[in-house]
């Protein structure tokens, strides 16, 4: 489950550099599908930066620590990032939904990415405690 994991945040990482990308370009994107999916609006807003520093490299972070404490068999600090990481992936969703009203690609996909990381982080733990019982 370890690997699963780590494999899923190195596709965060992945998914969180294409948007880091977009945050420092001005071309068209490829992810400039429509009026409603648009990563070049969501990546340039003011929500895109927390004091400075793009949410998407918070994001490649996160990925990297998710991945380094699941290789490092830490089940309880792997669930409680990922939780975490849901919660700001979450956030920044419904700033999505609600404020800018237009979605980001890559945004999505991560916020997919995460909820998976999760949702593996919760059935490990609960996996790796039942082993430690029986």
């Amino acid at each position: 489950m370890r690997f699963l994991i780590a494999f899923l945040a190195l596709a965060g990482i992945v998914v969180s550099t294409l948007a880091l990308r977009v945050h420092y370009s001005n071309d068209v994107q490829p992810c400039d599908i429509n009026a409603h999916w648009d990563c070049g609006i969501v990546n340039h807003s003011r929500y895109a930066e927390i004091h400075h520093i793009p949410v998407a490299a918070i994001g490649i972070a996160g990925y990297f620590v998710l991945g380094l404490l699941a290789l490092l068999r830490r089940r309880g600090f792997t669930l409680g990032a990922a939780l975490v990481g849901l919660g700001f992936a979450l956030y920044l969703t419904n700033i999505e939904a609600h404020k800018l009203e237009v979605w980001c690609l890559y945004c999505v996909i991560s916020q997919g990415i995460i909820a998976l990381i999760a949702l593996f982080s919760l059935v490990w733990m609960f996996v790796g405690r039942r082993r430690t019982v029986v």
